[in-house]
């Protein structure tokens, strides 16, 4: 599930909080939820990119989170409304290349062309992305294809409807100035098909995992 949006300037210092010590470990011990982890831009908007890796997509349409989603807390419930913008998607990982984390990420989020989008894909998964985390400065490279459409729920309701997540690119490593010459960028997926890319430089803020929550 990725998630990328704004906050009020206002509820900033708080959101994170919360997020941190409560949001992140309620969802983590759901079962089937196995990491989450947060983002902060450094370069490009919006200010946070939020991705949970789940143990297979129906986690995410299962009693057991949405019920988290339909009973929010109290505390919950104060932050819905200082969101902005809030994009959220259910994806699959249609490639993925590369071992753990780095502290850096480019996301690259966009629309195929539908008549080029068959051979954007292959693009993506059999040149562009594979020999990514080979390159100095990086780790890891990483495709992910909207899905499925999430439920609307009661915390939604609380700060508005999300828009779609339709492809998203996320590339990691360890040095900013690789992300930066990487060779995946606007122009190169624009070229290929893809429509209204948006591109943005994360740092790594915060990341939790089912086992930790657990233990």
């Amino acid at each position: 599930m990725l998630l990328s949006f704004d906050v009020a300037s206002q509820a900033i210092a708080e959101h994170d909080h919360w997020h941190t010590h409560e949001h992140l470990p309620e969802r983590l011990a759901i079962p089937g939820f196995l990491r989450g982890t947060r983002w902060v831009a450094t370069r490009g908007q919006p200010r946070y990119f939020v991705l949970y890796e789940v143990a297979q997509l129906a986690v995410l349409s299962a009693q057991p989170y949405l019920a988290r989603l339909n009973s929010p807390s109290a505390w919950t419930q104060r932050m819905m409304p200082h969101y902005r913008g809030m994009s959220r998607g259910f994806c699959t990982v249609a490639g993925s290349f590369g071992l753990g984390l780095g502290h850096v990420a480019d996301l690259l989020r966009f629309k195929p062309e539908e008549r080029m989008a068959a051979s954007l894909q292959r693009w993506l998964v059999e040149e562009a992305l594979p020999g990514l985390p080979h390159q100095p400065g990086l780790g890891g490279a990483h495709l992910l294809v909207g899905a499925a459409t999430p439920t609307m729920t009661h915390e939604q309701r609380i700060r508005g409807a999300d828009a779609a997540v339709d492809w998203a690119v996320v590339v990691t490593g360890y040095e900013q100035a690789a992300l930066d010459h990487s060779g995946i960028g606007v122009s190169q997926l624009q070229s290929r098909g893809a429509l209204g890319v948006q591109e943005a430089m994360y740092r790594l803020d915060y990341t939790l995992s089912h086992a930790e929550v657990e233990a």
